[in-house]
């Protein structure tokens, strides 16, 4: 599978069969599209409007992916990204809360109408919000990660 350890950062970013995985497996899942039909890998990294991001299995799980709109949100760069631990997006005093929400979605299978506080490069704060985050599965049912998308986020303050 694409989200090999191997793998190259570039090559995921617009890699056809992780573009299939981020959005068959939230389809079979959520019960909706990801993206529109005519829509592929390149247009969801460099111009889709929502944030997405995934990690891998990892016992301390690492992003292997997020789109421009994420990089944009957080603040971080593709190569700062893939060199984070997805824990470290929120701040020490909010990782436990994340750690239930991604329980939950291990065990469900996706969450909607997700909240919730984060950090950007440099320690800016933002709520990000009608998050879903739902689990990375392919069509014969192994487990690659976790994937997340949103739509709104703010500052802190603002």
């Amino acid at each position: 599978m694409a989200s090999s350890p191997q793998q190259t950062s570039a090559e995921l970013s617009t890699d056809p069969a992780f573009f299939a995985l981020l959005a068959g497996s939230y389809e079979r899942l959520v019960g909706a599209p990801l993206v529109q039909q005519a829509a592929d890998a390149a247009w969801l990294y460099r111009d889709a409007p929502f944030a997405v991001l995934a990690h891998d299995t990892s016992v301390d799980p690492r992003f292997i992916y997020a789109n421009k709109a994420a990089q944009a949100c957080f603040g971080h760069s593709w190569d700062e990204f893939l060199a984070l631990p997805s824990r470290l997006s929120a701040e020490p005093q909010d990782r436990a809360e994340r750690q239930e929400l991604l329980d939950a979605v291990a065990r469900d299978g996706f969450h909607t109408g997700y909240r919730g506080l984060r950090v950007g490069k440099g320690g800016r704060r933002f709520h990000i919000e009608n998050g879903v985050v739902w689990e990375l599965i392919d069509c014969a049912g192994t487990r690659h990660g976790q994937a997340a998308t949103f739509t709104t986020w703010r500052d802190v303050g603002a």
